[in-house]
């Protein structure tokens, strides 16, 4: 057993016709993010700094739907979540409703350590961000004008947009696929890891959907459903945040391999497969070192890497090896 990472920017309906300018940028950050991570894991860092240290750039870049580049609310308003969870003790640390928060995935990991609570939402959480003296900017930082956008389109075909979609004129309000000249796509991201000790951890972060009602809350911050982790394994989800709640995905990876004797790719699959198609797709790592990274979706951007040397970056799962980590389920 040696260290490993895995990492996401999010899952969806990824046409490959995503323009270069649109997809390279974000296989950059994960590249790096990766390479990070590695070198913390290398240096001998804890999985818990290190699935905070990646998903920390992840949130500071803008290609990505988490910190600075969240999605809008229908009310235009910005609304993040996050949560962090430590594998040997069970401890976990949550965020919903921040408008302020440089980092919410920071902000999880405080609830975690300083606070009797496991979840803060809200107005809640923003005082205790402030009681804590973490970064926060006025809530026009994280609005961006590519998610202005995004939100007047959602709007004229009204549509609740998932990551990596964008809306169809005319339709009744409901979750869409993308046409295949979408160009203006965003994804959760989220990290897990295992390091030289055997300790596991994940993380996840997210701006939520696209025109989403004000006080929202999907799968992200949720323990067992969009993050989870245990001595056995660590996941991050992302996908269709309602579907990953009904189907509890996280955690019963964690429970086929604890119950059924199944191994991590085996119990990732099924887990996925057992969630509707175009909805679905996680990170995952076990207590073996062991990596995963399955979804049911077109694509998911994604990166691992591990200390016997493997390595992988990649969006749609057959530009890899047949024998790596990504697994595409019922497609």
């Amino acid at each position: 057993m040696g260290w490993a990472l895995a990492l996401h920017g999010g899952a969806g309906d990824i046409p490959r016709s995503l323009p270069t300018e649109r997809r390279e940028p974000r296989l950059a950050t994960l590249r790096r993010c990766l390479d990070l991570g590695a070198a913390a894991l290398r240096a001998g860092r804890p999985a818990l700094d290190v699935v905070e240290l990646v998903v920390r750039e992840l949130e500071d870049c803008p290609h990505f739907n988490a910190g600075r580049g969240s999605v809008l609310t229908a009310d235009g308003t910005v609304e993040m979540e996050a949560a962090v969870m430590e594998g040997a003790t069970l401890r976990c640390g949550a965020v919903s409703g921040l408008s302020t928060v440089v980092n919410p995935v920071s902000l999880a990991r405080l609830v975690m350590e300083k606070t009797p609570h496991i979840y803060l939402a809200f107005h809640g959480a923003e005082a205790f961000a402030r009681e804590q003296g973490v970064e926060t900017k006025d809530p026009s930082h994280f609005i961006t004008e590519d998610n202005i956008e995004r939100l007047r389109q959602a709007k004229e075909a009204n549509r609740v947009q998932i990551d990596y979609t964008q809306p169809m004129k005319g339709q009744s309000p409901q979750e869409t696929k993308a046409p295949v000249d979408d160009n203006s796509q965003t994804g959760t991201v989220g990290c897990v890891a295992i390091d030289a000790a055997g300790n596991l951890a994940t993380a996840t972060s997210t701006g939520g959907l696209v025109n989403k009602m004000p006080g929202r809350i999907g799968d992200t911050p949720l323990v067992g459903a969009g993050t989870y982790a245990n001595a056995i394994c660590a996941v991050s989800a992302t996908g269709r945040g309602e579907e990953i709640i009904r189907h509890t995905v996280a955690r019963d990876v964690a429970a086929l391999m604890e119950h059924c004797g199944l191994p991590l790719r085996d119990a990732a699959a099924r887990v996925v497969a057992g969630t509707p198609r175009g909805t679905t797709g996680l990170v995952a790592v076990s207590g073996a070192g062991e990596v995963c990274m399955a979804h049911n979706t077109t694509g998911m951007f994604r990166a691992c890497a591990t200390e016997d040397g493997y390595a992988e970056v990649g969006i749609w799962t057959d530009e890899a090896d047949g024998n790596g980590a990504s697994v595409s389920v019922r497609l």
